[in-house]
């Protein structure tokens, strides 16, 4: 591996799992000419997807500029775990669960409105807040999403300025497909909590041995699409949001400048080939942090619309009681502290991770510390964890899954098929009957978790088994 590339990022890998130093030089490449506030932060499971401008499992700081394309173009796409106060299911009823959960969100997604206009902006503004509200969600519970699932608009100009300054067809075309889950690498996952690994704050989350978990993978929704592709031309750039851009971009950035300076300064950052970085404490910079805050928020609101669906469909099927562990967004922007000050904190699939004492006093995680997930597969065990003593030497982040290094060991002949012979039920978007999916072993994800935790970012709590699937 080259050293010079060593020397300039924190790289958290270990000689089974190292990381590629091909993705290294791409990442380093993307950044070459940042005003980093600290050395970029490389974690387990990097990798880089062939439309995303900048490699997965990283946390990349900056003091002086907001740069979109060092996180997803769409942001607070993340995984929420629950649990669920019953036994473990029969086929029978796990297949009616998955019916019900396909029935609800059916893919393709149908294409008409989940919320209405106003609910779309209440969704920007006050983000969990008003999901709670709406599909009658306890506000404890609202306290286990990050941010307390609402960033504060007034930092940023306030709601009223974001509602007065946004196009009215954002807010129309974000009513579809409210809660959705869909294909890819997301999933609906039924688990059991197979080992405790820290019971007093296993206990204090919530969480215990034997117990029937829910984890699921969710994007941030339709308006989190929109307001990411105002800013810059991404390389994930869809048709049908292509067709709304070319009549919202120019109406938002060019119809509202008020001086000829204010329109090419707009005209360079958002409508070249590129994403230039926007200066931070200027007034676009302020522009882009405001829309950044309302794309999180309605991001937030989002999965709370999936986590109230899902605990309905539960509560019908299995007659179970659900409560909320943990929602951990794994793209995203924010002003966080760093050794060198403020900085802009972007991370690109990877979760935050504060200790105790950075989280809210009062709260569960203000007495154990952040709460975070690190999946496997459906073929593996997957993680809850909590933030580490020395999550800070990584800008207090963590990687949001294990997936590639599971992939990856498999391949190299470093993991093999589970010796117990666990499987999954593994359901589609589909009548098809499901299919058995046999169980590896858990050599990959161990991996990941083991360079996390000797590092000191996370303390291991619990690990989960999945038994069925859909995805």
């Amino acid at each position: 591996m080259d050293l010079t590339l060593i020397s300039s990022s924190q790289v958290f890998d270990s000689p089974e799992l190292p990381a590629n130093p091909d993705v290294l030089a791409a990442l380093h490449a993307r950044v070459a000419d940042a005003d980093l506030a600290a050395p970029p932060v490389v974690l387990p499971d990097f990798h880089h997807k062939s439309k995303m401008e900048l490699p997965s499992s990283v946390a990349i700081a900056t003091l002086g500029t907001v740069r979109p394309t060092l996180t997803s173009a769409s942001v607070n796409c993340g995984m929420a775990l629950l649990t669920l106060d019953t036994d473990r299911p029969n086929d029978q009823a796990v297949a009616e669960f998955y019916r019900r959960v396909r029935e609800r969100y059916p893919y393709p997604t149908r294409n008409h409105g989940e919320l209405s206009a106003a609910e779309v902006r209440r969704a920007a503004v006050d983000g969990a807040r008003f999901a709670g509200e709406r599909w009658q969600v306890d506000a404890e519970e609202l306290q286990r999403i990050e941010e307390n699932g609402r960033i504060d608009l007034e930092r940023y100009g306030g709601g009223d300025r974001l509602l007065k300054e946004l196009p009215s067809l954002l807010f129309q075309l974000a009513r579809l497909r409210f809660g959705t889950v869909g294909p890819s690498n997301h999933f609906i996952e039924l688990q059991e909590v197979e080992e405790i690994l820290d019971e007093p704050t296993a206990t204090a989350l919530g969480v215990k041995q034997g117990q029937l978990t829910l984890q699921y993978h969710a994007g941030g929704g339709v308006l989190t699409g929109e307001i990411g592709a105002l800013f810059g031309r991404r390389m994930h750039y869809p048709r049908q949001l292509r067709m709304a851009m070319a009549v919202q971009k120019p109406l938002y950035h060019l119809a509202s400048a008020r001086s000829v300076h204010e329109l090419r300064e707009r005209l360079s950052l958002y409508f070249t080939s590129s994403c230039p970085p926007v200066a931070r404490h200027s007034a676009e910079g302020e522009r882009l942090m405001l829309a950044n805050a309302a794309a999180m928020n309605y991001g937030f609101a989002f999965r709370v619309a999936t986590y109230a669906a899902l605990r309905t469909i539960a509560a019908q099927v299995f007659g179970a009681n659900t409560q909320l562990v943990v929602d951990s967004p794994h793209n995203s922007i924010y002003e966080e502290p760093t050794a060198a000050g403020m900085a802009v904190v972007h991370r690109h699939n990877a979760c935050r991770a504060y200790p105790a004492e950075m989280m809210p006093a009062g709260t569960v995680f203000g007495r154990t510390g952040q709460a975070v997930l690190l999946p496997g597969t459906h073929r593996t065990s997957s993680y809850l964890a909590v933030a580490g003593p020395d999550s800070a030497r990584s800008l207090y982040s963590a990687c949001h899954g294990a997936g590639t290094v599971i992939d990856d060991f498999l391949a190299r002949g470093l993991s093999a098929k589970h010796r117990d012979g666990h499987s999954t039920r593994r359901f589609r978007y589909s009548d098809a009957a499901p299919l058995q999916s046999d169980h590896l072993d858990d050599n990959g994800v161990n991996a990941a978790l083991g360079v996390l935790q000797r590092h000191g970012l996370v303390r291991p709590v619990a690990r989960m088994r999945p038994f069925a699937v859909l995805n």
